[in-house]
């Protein structure tokens, strides 16, 4: 029934405007600051605080508040972007920066690995990459099982080739690489398996980090590159950005390729802070003998 629910609410918000869609999600986030029970709310709230303590409490709820109406439009415009078709999608699309970057990387050969953080219209930033370059990313399923054709679907409408996050998956990554076409990959994710990620500083706080990107980069010597959709206000569109990882991604040191994947989140998000996916419990995993922030 839930899965029903939400599936009616996006093909509802297809039929609107991105405009007008954009606004009934900015009504709803600014309830969410004034429901405090509500988890979303909550994690939201600690995240930012442990990661801007710099910040005065009235700036941080601030941040809050932008943040929340930032995730509520990330979760309303999937309507248009899943559901509208490519052309229409593509013509939100108002401005490109550091694609250069992107074109540079593809002519060296050896594949692409594109890191589309939890920034901005990630949804987007995947879709303009499938629009214009051949791209195999890697895919969770949801665990509301119900929204999986539709999100599968909305994804690889526009021509991207979604894989598992199982070996198979990352054995068709690596192919991907030795083709010299593009690797997507969601590198702020905690890793569930153990092994599969290494503990770094993340905004100064050790977080549970994958360590693929580094593992890829540095056998196939790909290039990595970072991009996000910053949502242009009132709904007038997206601008899309491209920008190259920090020089340690493929480090053989470990520590320092992680270290360097973090940075080179932490340099998208503070573009454009409220926009980052602060409702993600990206502290949940903490080194033993930490107490958890959540």
């Amino acid at each position: 029934m839930r899965d029903l629910i939400i599936k009616f609410f996006l093909y509802v918000f297809a039929l609107l405007p991105l405009s007008k869609v954009h606004a009934i999600a900015s009504f709803i986030g600014r309830i969410l600051r004034y429901l405090p029970n509500s988890s979303i709310t909550y994690v939201t709230r600690k995240n930012i605080a442990l990661c801007y303590p710099d910040l005065s409490a009235e700036e941080q709820q601030q941040l809050v508040q932008s943040s929340l109406i930032e995730t509520c439009k990330t979760m309303s415009e999937l309507g248009a972007i899943w559901l509208w078709s490519p052309k229409r999608v593509m013509s939100l699309v108002r401005q490109v920066s550091g694609e250069t970057y992107l074109k540079q990387a593809i002519q060296q050969g050896r594949g692409v690995i594109l890191l589309t953080p939890h920034l901005g219209s990630w949804e987007m930033a995947g879709l303009y990459a499938s629009a214009h370059y051949v791209i195999t990313s890697l895919y969770r399923p949801p665990k509301r099982a119900g929204l999986n054709s539709l999100i599968k679907r909305g994804r690889e409408q526009i021509g991207a080739r979604l894989v598992p996050t199982d070996k198979a998956g990352i054995r068709a990554l690596y192919q991907t690489l030795k083709q010299g076409d593009i690797a997507g990959i969601l590198p702020d994710q905690v890793p569930h398996q153990d092994g599969t990620g290494e503990f770094a500083p993340f905004f100064k706080h050790p977080a549970y980090t994958m360590t693929l990107v580094s593992r890829f980069a540095r056998k196939n010597h790909s290039p990595v590159i970072f991009t996000y959709a910053e949502r242009l206000p009132k709904g007038a569109g997206f601008h899309i950005h491209f920008l190259p990882a920090p020089v340690n991604i493929a480090s053989e040191d470990l520590s320092l390729a992680v270290n360097a994947l973090n940075q080179g989140v932490e340099s998208c998000i503070r573009a454009c802070p409220s926009q980052y996916q602060w409702g993600y419990k990206r502290f949940k995993r903490l080194p033993d003998g930490m107490e958890s922030v959540y």
